[in-house]
C-alpha cells in the first residue's frame, strides 16, 4: 500500500496564533508558559488536522519559534561565544537572543546573520562555526514536541536538517578562514547519537533534509555526502528518508542510490517530472521513494488525474514502498483556503492551501490504494478547475498581450551612460558626500493600523482615511528632518505591504484575508496571487508622494517595489512563462515612474531585494534568468531623464556570483544588506569596481538592538575600504516598518552623525 506523508506543516497557526504569542512575549505582555501553550495548540492542531485526512505519518520537528535552522544549532550546541555574556536564566530568552538580539531576560547583544533560505522568501539565522567547533546534544526545545507528538500516533517521522546541509549553510566566523567541511567528523558522530536517542523515543523515521543535493556540488561536497551517510546509514537505529526539494538531483541518482539509507525524497514540482522516469533506473525497488507531488511553494489547485498518471508508471515498481508527500514543505502556503470568504467561487475554485494540499496528498493516496472510484468526488472537482481556469476570461487581456509583444531593446535604455547622468544628477541635487537616507518604510504604529481598518471596514470616508495617512506622511517627514536626513521618505503608512499594495491597483491579481505566510520568526506576508495578465489601473504612487514632498525643501524619493520582487513574492500563474509575467508588471510600473517624473518626483526608488532570490540553483539555469530580470527592472526605469535618479534595495543577497548583473541594472544608487555580516558582502567590490554608487546598509533594523554612533562609524569607515568615499551612500539595511519610533529616532540620529563625522574624517 502506498503511503502518505506531508513533509512539513505552517507553524504559525490559522489565524497567525504563534506571531502574536511570540510578539507579546516580547514584549512581556504574556508569560513564557503562556507562549508555550500557543504552541502546543498550533501542533496539536497540524496533527489532528493531517490524521483526520488520512494522513499516515505524522511529522515531527517541524515546528519552531523562530526558525528551524536555528532550531537545529540549539540541538547541536552550536550557539557562538558572543551570547555566553548577559545569558538569560533559561533556554528560549537565549534562542531569541541570537535570532534577533533581544528577549525579555538576557543582556542585548548583535544577532547571527540572517539570509534567505535558498530561492525561497522564508529567511533562517546562519549557524557560525570556529576552526575548534565543539557539538553537544540540547534535546530541550525538540523534547517536548516529541512527547506531544506521540499522543496522537506511533508512526512518527522526525524532521531534521542533515549534516552536510548544515555545514554548508553555516559560516566558518575566525580570522582565518578554514574548511568548515573539516568539522563534518564530529558532526556526524553527534548525529549518531542523537538518532540513537531518538530511538528510544519511539521515532521509527527520520526525514533528514539534504536541500544542498539541488546544486551543482563539487567532489569536496558530494564526497562529504558519501562519507556521511555511509557513517550514518550503516549504525542508524532509526530509518532514514533522505529529503531534497527545490531542485531535480537526476545528476547525482547514482551517488545517492549507494547510500545506505531507507528511503529518497524527490521534488518532482521544481525538479521536474522526469525524474520518476529516471529514478528506476538506480532507486531500488526494496526501499522506500517518496513522491513529492504536490506543490509545497504555490497556491494552485494540483491535477490529481496528470498527477495519478505520473504515479501510475512507477507504482507497480514500488508498491508498498511507494510514499505521497508535498514537494517541500507546506511552511511556504497560507494555511487554509476555508479561511477566505471574500473570493469569488471561480477563484476559490483554482486554489488550494496547506490544508487543502495535505488533502490531496491523502486523495492521491487513497487512489493509488483503493481505486480512482474511492476518491470519484475530489476527481472531478480538479477537472472542473482545470478546465475552468484554462477557458476563463478573466486571464487573458489582448491590449496587455500586444504591449507586450512590441517591448524593443530601447525601452530598456536609459538615455546617456551612468559616467554622463552622475554629472547632470550632482549638479541638479548637490547631494553631499555620504549622504543619507532611509530605504523607505517607517514605523507602522497602531494609530496607521486603525485607520486602514477603519477605512476598509467603510467605518471612515475616504477623506477622513487620506487625512488621517497625510498627518503619519507629516510626521514622518518630520522625524527625518529633526535627525538631519538628506534624502527622505514619505514613510509609506499606507502600505500594508510592499507587494500586496501594488498588487491591489494592478488588473491581474487577487488578494486574501488570511493567506499569510512566515517570512522569519514572527514575520509574516500575505503574498498576492497574480492570475492573469497584468497592467496599471491608474497612479498608485503619486499622490502620496506629492504630497509628502510638500511638505520639505528636501528631496523626497517616490517608492515602488519592483518586477521581479513583485513575482516572486507573489503565487505567479502557472500558464505563462516568468519572463512574460515580469515585462507585464514592469510596463506597469514604468507607467508609474513616468507619472511620478512628471509630477517632480525625481529620486525614485525602485526596490529589488528577492533580485537574487528567483536566481535557479543550477548554474546552468542563471544566465537566462539574469537576463530577463534585469530587463524587466531596466524596463521599469529607463523612460526617465538623466537627471533623474534611480534607486534600487536589494537584502539578504550573496552578491558575489551576480555582481555584473546588478551592475547591469544600471540604477544611479544601490542599497544592500551588510550590517549583520560585518560588510562582508562588499569584499567583492575590491576586485569588481561596481560604477555606480551605493549605499551598504549600516543598521541592522531586524533587531530591537539600537545601534550606538560608534558601530556605524565603524562600519561606514569599514565600506569605505570597499568603496570609493564619492560613491558611499549611509543608510540602514532594509525598511523601518517593524520597528517602533523610539528604536528608529536614536537609531538614525546616530547614523546621521556618524556620517557628518565620516564625511569630515574621510573626504578631508
Amino acid at each position: 500500500m502506498a503511503q502518505s506523508h506531508v513533509l512539513g506543516l505552517p507553524r504559525v497557526g490559522a489565524k497567525r496564533e504563534l506571531k502574536f504569542a511570540l510578539e507579546q512575549y516580547w514584549r512581556k505582555e504574556i508569560s513564557q508558559e503562556q507562549l508555550q501553550q500557543v504552541a502546543t495548540t498550533v501542533r496539536e492542531n497540524n496533527w489532528q488536522s493531517a490524521q483526520d485526512k488520512g494522513i499516515d505519518w505524522l511529522t515531527v520537528g517541524d515546528f519552531s519559534f523562530y526558525d528551524q535552522v536555528l532550531d537545529t544549532s540549539v540541538l547541536l550546541g552550536v550557539v557562538p561565544e558572543r551570547f555566553e555574556a548577559g545569558k538569560a536564566d533559561n533556554l528560549l530568552d537565549n534562542y531569541f537572543r541570537i535570532a534577533r538580539g533581544s528577549a525579555p531576560e538576557g543582556k542585548q547583544v548583535q544577532p547571527s546573520e540572517m539570509t534567505k533560505w535558498f530561492n525561497t522568501n522564508y529567511h533562517y539565522i546562519v549557524p557560525e562555526f570556529t576552526e575548534e567547533q565543539s557539538f553537544s546534544l540540547n534535546f530541550d526545545l525538540l523534547a517536548p514536541q516529541i512527547e506531544q507528538a506521540k499522543q496522537y500516533s506511533a508512526k512518527l517521522k522526525l524532521q531534521l536538517i542533515g549534516p552536510v546541509s548544515y555545514l554548508w549553510l553555516g559560516k566558518a566566523r575566525a580570522s582565518n578562514e578554514f574548511d568548515k567541511l573539516g568539522l563534518l567528523p564530529k558532526l556526524v558522530k553527534t548525529y549518531q547519537e542523537l538518532l540513537t536517542h531518538l530511538k528510544t523515543e519511539g521515532v521509527e523515521w527520520v526525514q533528514i533534509e539534504e536541500p544542498i543535493l539541488a546544486l551543482d556540488l563539487d567532489d569536496k561536497w558530494l564526497n562529504a555526502i558519501t562519507q556521511a551517510y555511509t557513517e550514518l546509514g550503516s549504525e542508524s537505529e532509526v530509518k532514514l528518508l533522505l529529503t531534497t526539494y527545490f531542485g531535480h538531483i537526476a545528476d547525482k541518482f547514482d551517488r545517492v542510490a549507494e547510500l545506505p539509507v531507507d528511503g529518497l525524497h524527490l521534488d518532482v514540482v521544481s525538479g521536474g517530472i522526469d525524474q520518476l522516469s529516471e529514478v528506476v533506473d538506480y532507486w531500488p525497488k526494496s526501499k522506500v521513494l517518496s513522491v513529492g507531488i504536490v506543490n509545497g511553494r504555490n497556491v494552485w489547485r494540483n491535477d490529481l488525474r496528470q498527477s495519478l498518471k505520473a504515479l501510475g508508471a512507477i507504482k507497480s515498481r514500488y508498491g508498498d514502498n511507494l510514499w505521497l508527500s508535498s514537494s517541500c514543505s507546506l511552511l511556504h502556503s497560507p494555511v487554509d483556503l476555508r479561511s477566505e470568504q471574500q473570493l469569488d467561487a471561480e477563484l476559490t475554485s483554482w486554489l488550494a492551501f496547506a490544508e487543502q494540499k495535505v488533502q490531496e496528498i491523502a486523495d492521491l493516496t487513497a487512489a493509488l490504494v483503493k481505486g480512482e472510484e474511492a476518491v470519484r468526488i475530489a476527481l472531478e472537482a480538479s477537472d472542473a478547475s482545470v478546465a475552468s481556469k484554462k477557458t476563463s476570461s478573466r486571464v487573458h487581456d489582448l491590449n496587455v498581450q500586444e504591449r507586450t509583444t512590441n517591448i524593443t531593446d530601447i525601452l530598456r535604455q536609459r538615455q546617456s551612460e551612468f559616467s554622463q547622468r552622475k554629472l547632470a544628477q550632482r549638479a541638479h541635487f548637490n547631494f553631499p558626500v555620504l549622504a543619507t537616507t532611509t530605504i523607505g518604510s517607517f514605523p507602522q504604529t497602531d494609530s496607521i493600523r486603525q485607520a486602514r481598518r477603519a477605512f476598509k471596514a467603510a467605518d471612515i470616508s475616504e477623506q477622513e482615511y487620506t487625512l488621517a495617512i497625510q498627518k503619519e506622511i507629516q510626521q514622518a517627514i518630520h522625524e527625518q528632518e529633526a535627525v538631519g536626513l538628506d534624502v527622505l521618505v514619505h514613510g509609506e503608512a499606507e502600505r500594508n505591504d510592499m507587494v500586496e499594495y501594488f498588487g491591489e491597483q494592478l488588473n491581474g491579481f487577487a488578494f486574501t484575508q488570511f493567506g499569510w505566510v512566515q517570512s522569519y520568526g514572527s514575520r509574516c506576508v500575505k503574498p498576492p496571487i497574480i492570475y492573469g495578465d497584468v497592467s496599471r489601473k491608474q497612479a498608485i504612487t503619486v499622490e502620496w508622494s506629492k504630497y509628502a514632498q510638500s511638505l520639505s525643501h528636501k528631496k523626497v524619493k517616490g517608492m515602488l517595489t519592483g518586477p521581479t520582487t513583485i513575482l516572486a513574492w507573489s503565487f505567479e500563474r502557472e500558464d505563462l512563462p516568468a519572463p512574460q509575467i515580469a515585462d507585464q508588471i514592469a510596463l506597469a510600473l514604468r507607467d508609474e515612474v513616468l507619472d511620478l517624473e512628471k509630477h517632480g518626483i525625481d529620486v525614485i526608488q525602485i526596490d529589488e531585494p528577492a533580485f537574487r532570490e528567483l536566481l535557479p540553483l543550477r548554474k546552468s539555469e542563471q544566465p537566462e534568468y539574469l537576463e530577463w530580470s534585469v530587463n524587466a527592472f531596466r524596463l521599469s526605469a529607463s523612460g526617465v531623464a538623466d537627471t533623474t535618479q534611480i534607486h534600487t534595495h536589494m537584502c539578504y543577497s550573496e552578491f558575489n556570483e551576480i555582481i555584473d548583473s546588478i551592475a547591469r541594472l544600471d540604477a544611479d544608487v544601490i542599497t544592500i544588506e551588510s550590517s549583520r555580516s560585518d560588510m562582508e558582502l562588499l569584499q567583492i567590490f575590491n576586485d569588481f569596481k561596481y560604477p555606480n554608487e551605493i549605499g551598504p546598509g549600516v543598521y541592522d533594523i531586524h533587531s530591537p538592538r539600537i545601534p550606538t554612533k560608534e558601530e556605524v562609524s565603524e562600519l561606514i569607515e569599514l565600506a569605505a575600504k570597499h568603496v570609493p568615499v564619492d560613491q558611499l551612500w549611509v543608510n540602514p539595511d532594509c525598511g523601518l516598518k517593524t520597528r517602533n519610533w523610539d528604536q528608529v529616532r536614536p537609531a538614525l540620529k546616530n547614523l546621521v552623525e556618524a556620517a557628518v563625522e565620516a564625511r569630515q574624517k574621510l573626504s578631508a
